[in-house]
């Protein structure tokens, strides 16, 4: 008996993953848990595991297309079932297929159109009739963004123009890149941080002299161990040690109970640039971990974000955000929450600058940092008493060694 595979809620609020690769066809036989699909969601790629034995009966979306949680993926059965691909309909044992339908018969019905279930629906919600939509997906399949250009089309009275005499405007050199995958699901992701939370940011300067200096003699001990000693494991130190003394900024917020979660645990996210997108990967519990530990998860999780192998664990339970804008050579940065966390810290780029020190002027090594913040939940003043904290230890980095975090 053919049954249908729904995409799966795999946690930490996705809705939606794009189809990204097939690992399988129909008229393949399958065993359980075996990988059948790649799917990509707003965290991870992800593979999903057969839930049965059988044979792949039919694929019911196409690679590239984005997919809501809950409707169907593929359609599996027993080797006796009919196999339906996306342009024939066959047996398993080798029977003929029947004829392709003809192009009239594909328009007769909207039955006969290749999309899947939630296409439909979203067609059905805009008004508009598939058999019309010419589809770009595999074997001409329609997609979801196939039928928003067709009702953006219908909506802007394109199809009526020639018909009132409007002679349209020469064609313009563009390309147009679908809007999906990693960029998509970030874009969704900021959208939601925008809505729903109070932004505002506070920014300071960072007289790093000391740091810089303290990493230089500590990165040549720290290749010994095949570890690339970055500033970033300093900073992550110094936030967990200013957020057990500042709660609220480790928190999030609950909206649908109304709630403001404070954790007890220090997760800090570590905002990375990877070539389909904007990727957070975790460092766990880092108040448990030394200097090398942090900068040896950091580059181990750097490069599996950009590799594209990161597990889902390695980005879920964030409490805390950094984001490193100096590694492009920004000093200044107002960034967004990683919702639903309440604040984000951006670390900028090194200069050197004169600074006067004890009435002198003196060339001193110089990093802003911007921390953004909810301000629903943190007032601006407990925002900047956080910061100089963060401050304080960045320029005296022999304070994390006085005490265990």
């Amino acid at each position: 008996m053919a049954t249908e595979f729904l995409l799966p809620d795999i946690g930490e609020g996705v809705v939606e993953a794009e189809i990204t690769k097939w690992l399988v066809q129909p008229g393949d036989a399958i065993c359980l848990d075996q990988p059948f699909v790649e799917i990509m969601t707003d965290k991870v790629n992800v593979e999903i595991p057969s839930p049965v034995a059988g044979l792949v009966i039919e694929l019911l979306a196409g690679e590239g297309e984005v997919v809501a949680v809950g409707n169907p993926i593929i359609r599996f059965g027993e080797p006796d079932e009919g196999i339906r691909t996306s342009d024939t309909l066959q047996v398993a044992k080798g029977v003929a297929p029947e004829p392709r339908p003809s192009a009239e018969d594909m328009a007769d019905t909207e039955r006969k159109v290749l999309a899947t279930p939630a296409v439909r629906k979203l067609a059905k919600e805009r008004g508009i009739d598939l058999t019309s939509v010419d589809g770009s997906g595999p074997q001409c399949r329609i997609t979801r963004e196939d039928v928003l250009r067709s009702a953006a089309r219908t909506a802007s009275g394109e199809s009526g123009a020639a018909d009132a005499g409007i002679v349209p405007e020469p064609a313009r050199p563009e390309k147009r890149i679908p809007f999906r995958g990693v960029r998509k699901f970030v874009a969704e992701k900021m959208s939601q941080a925008i809505a729903h939370a109070a932004h505002a940011t506070y920014g300071d300067e960072v007289d790093v002299t000391e740091l810089v200096a303290v990493r230089a003699i500590a990165k040549e001990r720290a290749a010994k161990e095949g570890i690339r000693l970055t500033y970033m494991p300093f900073v992550v130190k110094s936030v967990v040690r200013a957020l057990k003394e500042h709660p609220y900024l480790n928190a999030s917020v609950d909206d649908d109970a109304s709630e403001i979660v404070l954790k007890k645990y220090y997760n800090i996210g570590i905002a990375t640039n990877t070539p389909t997108g904007l990727m957070v990967p975790v460092v766990l519990d880092a108040d448990t971990k030394s200097i090398f530990e942090v900068a040896r998860e950091i580059q181990e999780l750097a490069a599996r974000a950009r590799e594209g192998t990161l597990e889902l664990e390695c980005v879920r339970h964030g409490t805390f955000t950094i984001t490193n804008v100096g590694s492009v050579g920004g000093i200044f940065s107002t960034p967004i929450l990683n919702y639903p966390e309440v604040a984000i810290l951006a670390i900028h780029k090194i200069v050197k600058r004169p600074v006067i020190v004890n009435n002198h002027t003196t060339p001193r090594d110089m990093m802003n940092i911007a921390l953004a913040f909810d301000h629903r939940v943190i007032d601006g003043a407990e925002a900047g008493t956080f910061a100089n904290r963060v401050k304080q230890y960045l320029e005296h980095p022999g304070l994390l060694l006085l005490d265990s975090d």
